[in-house]
């Protein structure tokens, strides 16, 4: 599956401002995979961005707008949420979902 260039460079260029370059974008899945010390914050599958928003979050983040469950073959991935394009075509709400998974991993030991 091919991930969309533009919510990459997109999403490079939050997490880039967010994180003053201090992360890692890896090539995984058919898709892309941002780290943070390690940990996944974020990523891109196709034309949707998942975020890691962790098990406490993940309830309250189903409940936004274009917010779905991210499968994993056909299984719920507790703690990961997927938007699609639509919901991120303002700026403001990709940094806004960039920023949940960023602040998520943060709080985790690094690898």
């Amino acid at each position: 599956m091919a991930y969309n260039v533009e919510l990459y460079e997109r999403v490079t260029h939050v997490i880039n401002d967010l994180t003053s370059g201090d992360f890692e974008g890896k090539k995984m899945f058919g898709g892309v995979g941002y780290l943070i010390n390690g940990n996944m914050a974020c990523g891109i599958l196709g034309d949707h961005l998942i975020v890691r928003v962790g098990k406490d979050g993940y309830k309250d983040a189903l409940h936004q707008q274009g917010v779905k469950e991210f499968l994993n073959n056909g299984r719920p991935m507790t703690g990961w949420v997927m938007l699609n394009e639509e919901v991120l075509s303002e700026n403001d709400v990709l940094f806004e979902w960039v920023s949940k998974g960023i602040d998520f991993v943060l709080r985790l030991p690094g690898k």
